[in-house]
């Protein structure tokens, strides 16, 4: 049987990626970034403040760390909870001996059933991103335009109504999209969303909208959870990964200097239990005293190189 004619023709295929969100270009050839204060580092700090029902929706998918077991799963949904009642104080806590500011990516149902939480978080000073409306809001392109739509004017509407906030920056369950997200977001004003995780420095789609990459591969949930490392080898990781960056941003024979970003997302039910959280503790406290470190917000991140 005979292939039709247009089978292996891609319309899309370019420079880089196959799409035309943006112009794709390597970092090192674009113009160097410099941060507050001449730092040479910003360290964003990312929780994700997370209400996982306890029957998962597996259209489109089921997101990560759901419910695994024959329901009603108890012991998971309440490892889940234990996060939120307990873990994330521990968390707000490190930040506050640190004097260092984070951004927490929010289900609006955190926000509605948690009203104490979010009101800490926003006294602190800290920075909520909108993280759809719970853990069964997932986002492909087969879900039909106008539930997406639904979907993320509802998670905006219920977190503005419950915190008195409306975010900046969009955060979509397991960093996935459909075709039509960015546009969306767009629509509803957001200015940057952290899903795309294929660069170190924020870059601009061609709607106007800003990508700040959270690196998957620097979370707790990855490198703890499922790579099964200690809670101090992950904080050797950060303070590896700062320590090549700082190095890296005063330029090397292929690699341009300038400011560089170190993104760390974390889940309170991981890092937040009283064997872990020592070394949250003392990673905080060391980043917060080193002279290229500029510990900041996402929504600061985005606005200082909007600057540039």
């Amino acid at each position: 049987m005979s292939l039709p004619e247009d089978y292996t023709r891609y319309p899309h295929r370019r420079e880089g990626y196959d799409h035309q969100f943006y112009e794709w270009s390597n970092m090192h050839a674009r113009a160097p970034v410099s941060w507050p204060g001449q730092k040479s580092v910003a360290v964003w700090f990312c929780v994700s403040l997370e209400w996982f029902p306890i029957v998962p929706e597996d259209k489109l998918f089921r997101a990560p760390g759901h419910m695994v077991t024959p329901y009603p799963d108890y012991r998971h949904y309440t490892v889940r909870d234990y996060g939120n009642r307990v873990g994330v104080w521990r968390m707000l806590d490190a930040f506050k001996a640190a004097g260092v500011t984070a951004s927490f990516a929010t289900n609006a149902a955190v926000a509605e059933r948690y009203p104490e939480l979010v009101e800490a978080v926003l006294a602190d000073g800290h920075e909520i991103i909108a993280h759809s409306t719970d853990m069964n809001g997932t986002i492909t392109s087969d879900l039909p335009e106008d539930e997406e739509r639904e979907l993320i004017a509802d998670s905006l509407s219920r977190m503005e109504t419950a915190s008195g906030v409306k975010p900046q920056g969009w955060h979509s369950i397991a960093r996935s999209q459909s075709w039509r997200t960015a546009d969306i977001l767009v629509e509803h004003g957001l200015v940057y969303t952290c899903d795309w995780v294929n660069d170190e420095l924020p870059y601009r789609f061609k709607n106007g909208l800003i990508n700040l990459p959270l690196n998957t591969e620097l979370s707790d949930r990855m490198i703890v959870a499922t790579q099964q490392h200690s809670a101090e080898g992950w904080a050797q990781m950060m303070r590896d990964s700062f320590n090549w960056l700082a190095t890296e941003a005063k330029g090397t024979n292929y690699t341009q200097g300038g400011g560089r970003m170190l993104p760390i997302q974390l889940t309170p039910y991981i890092m937040g239990l009283p064997y872990r959280i020592g070394a949250l503790e003392e990673l905080l406290k060391d980043f917060a005293n080193r002279e290229e470190a500029w510990i900041a917000t996402g929504g600061q991140i985005v606005a200082e190189w909007e600057k540039q």
